[in-house]
């Protein structure tokens, strides 16, 4: 089963800009955009690079360093330099809380 932590606030998350957090030692970057949050893993599948100081836009968010754009909600690169797709992670929302699961289901 999921278990979900608290990722950040929702009040803490501005609409199109990612937010950097670290949950278990993992990195994610949160994202609001388009009345949703998304939970992304925040390294590069290219390069090792934060994918939180990059844009966001139409759902997607950019690498700043080489263009990629993976996709919000599958984790996806849209075109190259990266070819393999990211972790994302299921998030819930309760209250001002933004719950993020990190952990694998077995």
């Amino acid at each position: 089963m999921a278990a979900f932590v608290r990722a950040c606030g929702l009040s803490e998350l501005e609409e199109d800009t990612p937010k950097r957090v670290e949950l278990d030692g993992t990195p994610i970057s949160v994202v609001r955009t388009d009345g949703e949050v998304f939970a992304i893993h925040d390294v590069c599948s290219h390069a090792n690079v934060s994918l939180s100081e990059g844009e966001v836009e139409d759902c997607q968010i950019e690498c700043w360093l080489h263009g990629s754009s993976f996709d919000l909600r599958t984790g996806k690169p849209s075109g190259l330099p990266a070819t393999r797709p990211v972790p994302v992670y299921p998030v819930k929302i309760e209250g001002d809380d933004v719950l993020v699961s990190v952990t694998q289901e077995s």
